[in-house]
């Protein structure tokens, strides 16, 4: 008997211990993703080599951060949110009307080159679907909310990208671009890491052993997302050498949107009439892009257009800083809109 409560004992103060250790990456997640992006910048200058080793990497570790966002998104939980109407309608408006206008108003002014002009095409067209939950939480945003509509993002997105590219570009484009890749792409990142984070849940809720599993996948989230960052960064940036004025020709266009975006997200979510958690998860979602789901996309571009990828590298560099801004300005922003709106 005394030696099964030592047991018992010993289990739940290792539990407590893991609980505590996962909270504290969590608390500092920010600075652990700032961290891997130095280190894969580090990585990519010193070391070449080991970045185009990586860039193979990419697509797996995406897939498997992907499959732990999707784990946190209970398959009833989807069919909830579909009935959260004005929620769901802001989203899809953000996204789908008010950026490609803001997407357009860019687009002249943009650098007069084809491939630069796609990969921005490619990463503001396209809403983010991982370290959004993040930061939306971060700042005190229903981030339930915004993950549940997750899968309904990505399936507009995928379905709507194509159009607004040919919109964009012109129909040429079709002649450049070969379908499969997105289509390969979609199936990969997308159906499978989703319907194995479904069959992952109906197992936690029949075995002890599917639910060790499912906590442990949660808790592997925050490296996930490093290891990610440290992946693209470090395979991308050799791929700079002798591009990288004309890249950094786009960093004022992606800081730019994200000025924007912060006000129109917030036109949204008061013509939507949101709590104020919604509201912040509005504008959150209008404004983080997609750049590590169509970054596998932006990779398998005929070589002519290879410079694309490191234009939508570029953009997870400049959000990231981004993201660190928001979080301290998008609740005053909202409380500076609420006073100008009970003025009025």
């Amino acid at each position: 008997m005394k030696r099964h409560e030592q047991e018992l004992e010993s289990r739940v103060t290792q539990r407590a211990q893991t609980e505590g250790l996962v909270a504290g990456v969590e608390r500092h997640q920010v600075a652990i993703y700032v961290g891997a992006i130095a280190v894969g910048a580090v990585a990519g200058w010193a070391a070449p080599t080991l970045g185009s080793a990586l860039e193979h990497a990419i697509n797996p570790v995406l897939a498997a951060l992907l499959y732990v966002t999707f784990l946190q998104v209970p398959a009833a939980e989807l069919v909830r949110s579909l009935r959260a109407g004005r929620f769901l309608g802001a989203a899809l408006v953000v996204n789908f009307a008010v950026v490609p206008l803001v997407v357009a108003a860019m687009f002249a002014f943009l650098p007069d080159d084809q491939a630069v002009r796609l990969g921005v095409l490619l990463v503001l067209l396209t809403p983010c679907v991982d370290y959004v939950i993040v930061f939306t939480g971060l700042a005190g945003g229903s981030s339930r909310q915004l993950l549940a509509a997750t899968p309904l993002l990505l399936l507009a997105q995928m379905v709507l990208l194509p159009v607004l590219l040919v919109a964009f570009m012109g129909a040429d484009l079709t002649r450049i671009v070969e379908p499969e890749p997105f289509a390969e792409a979609f199936v990969v990142l997308i159906v499978i890491p989703l319907t194995l984070a479904w069959l992952t849940q109906a197992w936690a809720a029949r075995r002890p052993a599917g639910r060790a599993v499912a906590g442990a996948a949660g808790a592997a989230m925050v490296p996930l997302m490093a290891a990610t960052l440290v992946c693209v960064v470090a395979s991308q940036l050799p791929k700079l050498d002798g591009n990288l004025a004309m890249v950094a020709g786009v960093v004022p266009f992606y800081v730019l949107f994200l000025a924007v975006m912060a006000v129109a997200g917030l036109a949204i979510a008061r013509l939507f009439r949101l709590d104020v958690p919604a509201s912040r998860a509005i504008v959150f979602t209008g404004a983080t892009r997609n750049s590590l789901v169509v970054l596998p996309l932006a990779l398998a571009l005929p070589d002519a257009l290879a410079i694309a990828a490191a234009v939508v590298v570029t953009q997870t560099l400049v959000e990231v800083v981004g993201m660190v801004v928001y979080v301290r300005l998008v609740p005053r922003l909202l409380t500076l809109g609420e006073r100008c709106g009970s003025l009025t």
